[in-house]
């Protein structure tokens, strides 16, 4: 039986990956729009909900190093909220393999963040330098063949990416036009679009998983869905992960669009709602620390420190130091006064103190 030449087969290279857009009659169904507004709704209602908190630095430090935990998880790297922040908290204390992979994913995120905010456009040369900050190498787009995707536990080739070096730079080009480019299709349905051709692209040798989840959410703040990276998407991708390469492959033996994008619209919108919940409970949470402190310690006291020890759950006293242009002495003397009213504990990490918001640590790691 032929094949028509726009699908793909497993164990040959996927030279013929067709350019951007598809065609829209499969990409717009009745039930796709449907969710799309769903969808758009929970977005928008969590851009506006972040603006509550009492600094929105509080949720973007911590959705960022879950994202960066989450979506590393995903390619096998495994470590733990604990020892991220120790790692950025505890400059003392070598963090682990796992840990500085993780920590690269965060600085990667961030590096994005702040390019796509300064110049309005995301190109294959800012996703090169992402992927670069991941695998701290300068591989770049893969010149050689050889690249396969495999089942871990059959070893069986699932998916062979394109692997002509010219249709590589064909493919990404178009993906640039592509990502910066408005027009009457809806920004979230072009996301999932995006997001299934840099994974079919599959450009570099390593870290494209990774990549391509970082770009999901530069596209949300390229195109005004967010103010800041804090849709934290890939938990909702690891808890449905067979549906998601199985939707991925069916693209492209099938070219069923429709369920693709359905699967990442409610994956935005599960996700949008769990973080709108998410802050809800921290802004309770920092208003019961404020007046447990107003009614124990019985003096007046900086609402700037407090929300030093919400963005950064494990803090210690030359981040007070520094924010508040105080002492050791006076920093040091905070700390453990908040220590003593139960807002904090402590803990030794090689020769620095670590001021823990436990409560704060555990509603962010669930």
């Amino acid at each position: 039986m032929n094949r028509a030449p726009n699908k793909s087969i497993p164990d040959q290279p996927f030279n013929s990956l067709p350019l951007l857009p598809p065609e829209k009659e499969k990409t717009e169904t009745k039930k796709v729009l449907r969710q799309t507004i769903s969808a758009s709704i929970a977005l928008a209602e969590l851009k506006g909900v972040v603006n509550t908190l009492p600094n929105p630095e509080i949720l973007l430090n911590a959705v960022i190093l879950r994202e960066a935990r989450a979506s590393s998880e995903i390619e096998n790297v495994i470590t733990t909220q604990d020892k991220l922040y120790q790692a950025l908290s505890a400059k003392s204390v070598e963090a682990d393999t796992s840990t500085k992979e993780v920590l690269r994913y965060r600085e990667a995120v961030l590096a994005g963040f702040r390019s796509v905010k300064k110049k309005g456009f995301l190109s294959s040369n800012d996703i090169i330098k992402i992927q670069k900050i991941l695998e701290e190498n300068n591989a770049g787009i893969r010149k050689l063949p050889g690249t396969a995707l495999k089942n871990a536990a059959t070893s069986k080739t699932i998916y062979t990416p394109p692997d002509k070096y010219d249709s590589l730079l064909s493919l990404m080009k178009n993906f640039d036009e592509y990502l910066n480019e408005t027009d009457e299709l809806a920004p979230l349905i072009k996301m999932a679009i995006q997001h299934y051709q840099f994974e079919s692209i599959h450009p570099f040798y390593d870290g494209n998983g990774r990549t391509g989840r970082i770009i999901n959410v530069l596209y949300l703040i390229l195109h005004g869905l967010l103010e800041s990276p804090v849709l934290y998407l890939s938990k909702f991708i690891i808890e449905n992960k067979s549906d998601y390469y199985r939707l991925l492959q069916e693209v492209r033996m099938k070219d069923n669009w429709e369920e693709w994008i359905l699967f990442i619209l409610r994956g935005v919108e599960k996700t949008a709602k769990e973080t709108i919940q998410q802050i809800k409970e921290i802004n309770k949470l920092f208003q019961s620390a404020s007046e447990k402190i107003k009614l124990e310690i019985q003096k007046p006291f900086n609402k700037e420190l407090l929300e030093l020890l919400f963005e950064q759950p494990y803090c210690k006293i030359d981040y007070v130091v520094e924010r508040l242009n105080i002492s050791r002495i006076t920093a040091s003397k905070y700390l453990k006064e908040l220590k003593e009213i139960g807002i904090l504990e402590s803990k030794q990490v090689w020769k620095e103190t670590l001021y823990i918001n436990t409560k704060l640590f555990n509603l962010l790691k669930s």
